[in-house]
């Protein structure tokens, strides 16, 4: 299974059911020093909001405290682009689940600040290493 760079981010079809998918998920990003500090279950929001069923999709909103502190030193207002989503959905086949995450780079080369950079950087391979823990 290959990592997909998409045009913000990257993502991974996984041999794993949803739950599975999701609980995977938050180990792989907690070996990489990532706290979820926020969630949306997207379905149940879609169904209790709008009353519309919609597959089991989740944003996990991951925060790696020494990377974040090190871009808010360089930048206080990037707390704008903070924290990373990573989302996980189910597909059409029970059996595998797509994940996927901003890319780091392309969301914060938008502050034009080059302190960033190596942040992002630093970032970027945590989340890559986060996709692919998830199939090893």
């Amino acid at each position: 299974m290959e990592l997909k760079d998409i045009r913000y981010g990257m993502s991974l079809e996984v041999p794993l059911g949803y739950d599975r998918a999701v609980e995977r998920a938050r180990e792989e990003l907690a070996k990489e020093g990532f706290g979820v500090l926020t969630e949306i279950d997207v379905k149940a929001t879609l169904k209790k909001k709008l009353d519309v069923d919609f597959r089991p999709y989740i944003i996990l909103g991951a925060c790696n405290p020494p990377l974040a502190h090190q871009a808010l030193s360089a930048e206080p207002d990037i707390g704008l682009l903070l924290p990373c989503n990573v989302i996980v959905y189910a597909t059409d086949d029970p059996d595998r689940t797509l994940v996927a995450a901003i890319d780091p780079v392309t969301q914060l080369e938008i502050t034009g600040n080059k302190q960033i950079g190596p942040v992002a950087e630093q970032v970027r391979a945590k989340i890559e290493r986060v996709l692919r823990g998830m199939i090893a």
